[in-house]
């Protein structure tokens, strides 16, 4: 455990330095594009000269681009991410108020992917090189090609304008109606995970059934179900619970594209609102925000990893005495 303790430290400490340089890189290619940040403040109205000297020096757009990224930094790193230009709210409070939609839809999209993703991986490698490992493999292959926001026309075009089964747009007022208007995006954006992770499982159970320890249990008599279910899937998580961490980072990227297509409210949709309206301060800091989730959850990822696995562990011990 100590060990644990010092690793998880170690990663801690790396977070700062590569925060700060995804922080310098998302702040200056934000200002590489053709944009006036005075008149996403005004709405583009016209406005005095008088009054855009003043908007100017409020916003500290007359600094220079590293000036205005330390004053940036520096605010941030104390909670203060500064405000919107468009909105002229806090963007600690916009990003608040959008994150709960968002982390629902991107939770409910992990359920999907792993009650499809690992019966489908054991089905497909029990029946192996059958119509059903077939039909299976197929799927996976178009789930993995596909590309998010297409997987999300194609079932709003299906489910929603053919058969009407999903409301098209928007959330539900209270906890179980909203959840019924996520079952569909959040099926969207769980297809890229269902392939990779059931792709994964089928092919390292098809290495376990080759196994040693699976051809003893066999020659004592043990039913081949309960070889499966308790034996081989156990072995086999281990290294999908890595994947599937990296794979629900790269879902709360894909949230954006999803909460656009289905309107939803979440950051994604704040994201792109932001982009459309050159809003410097919001567009940088859910950026940031994002890539610091994405490095959190990956630690989270490593520690269960040691936590699960008894190999790493012992070395860990190993190392540390």
């Amino acid at each position: 455990m100590n060990f644990l303790v010092r690793y998880v430290l170690k990663r801690l400490l790396l977070l700062v330095p590569i925060l700060l340089a995804v922080s310098v890189l998302i702040f200056f290619l934000i200002r590489l594009t053709p944009s006036d940040p005075i008149g996403s403040i005004t709405s583009g109205r016209k406005i005095s000269d008088e009054t855009r000297a003043s908007l100017t020096a409020q916003y500290h757009l007359d600094k220079s681009l590293p000036q205005q990224y330390f004053i940036w930094i520096s605010n941030a790193v104390k909670g203060n991410l500064g405000d919107s230009f468009r909105r002229r709210e806090p963007v600690g409070t916009l990003i608040a108020a959008r994150l709960p939609a968002t982390i629902q839809l991107v939770l409910m999209s992990a359920v999907f992917a792993v009650f499809l993703a690992v019966p489908a991986g054991i089905i497909s490698a029990v029946k192996k090189h059958t119509s059903v490992d077939r039909i299976i493999s197929a799927f996976m292959v178009f789930c993995v090609s596909s590309p998010v926001f297409l997987n999300a026309i194609l079932l709003m075009l299906i489910f929603v304008f053919r058969l009407r089964w999903f409301p098209a747009f928007g959330v539900g007022r209270s906890f179980t109606e909203n959840l019924y208007y996520l079952c569909l995006p959040a099926f969207a954006l769980s297809l890229n995970m269902v392939a990779l992770i059931g792709r994964m499982i089928r092919d390292r159970m098809i290495g376990e059934f080759k196994s040693n320890y699976v051809l003893a249990l066999s020659a004592k008599g043990t039913p081949f179900h309960r070889i499966v279910m308790t034996h081989c899937l156990k072995n086999t998580l281990i290294p999908v619970i890595t994947v599937g961490g990296v794979q629900i980072g790269a879902m709360v990227v894909g949230a954006v594209l999803v909460e656009n297509v289905f309107a939803l409210g979440g950051i994604g949709a704040l994201l792109i609102e932001g982009i459309q309206a050159s809003d410097y301060p919001v567009v940088q800091s859910i950026m940031l925000f994002l890539v610091a989730l994405f490095l959190v959850l990956n630690l989270i990822v490593d520690m269960v990893y040691f936590i699960i696995d008894p190999r790493i562990r012992a070395s860990g011990n190993t190392d540390g005495t």
